[in-house]
């Protein structure tokens, strides 16, 4: 099972967010599974087409996703998925 995390910038959207696993042999697989979890944040991290939003990132073993347009990358057993809002500004 993944090991999911989340940045606290996303408990202000989703208060009862926090650690959990999942299982899931892709991204996108994984984030069905938390789909379960918190209804309505799939809307958050992805766009109308299923892509992840410009303003999340995801990271898979501390390396940014490679496909961000069908999340079809490959997961190992005891992954650590971390998934935060991205943060911009001066």
């Amino acid at each position: 099972m993944a090991k999911i995390k989340f940045t606290a910038a996303l408990k202000r959207f989703f208060p009862d967010l926090k650690e959990l696993q999942v299982s899931g042999g892709t991204v996108a697989e994984v984030l069905e599974a938390i789909e379960l979890q918190y209804p309505g944040i799939s809307e958050y991290l992805l766009d109308e087409r299923g892509a992840v939003r410009q303003h999340m990132n995801i990271f898979v073993r501390g390396e940014l996703i490679e496909d961000r347009e069908t999340l079809q990358d490959t997961l190992k057993e005891n992954d650590e998925i971390v998934i935060f809002q991205a943060l911009s500004g001066g």
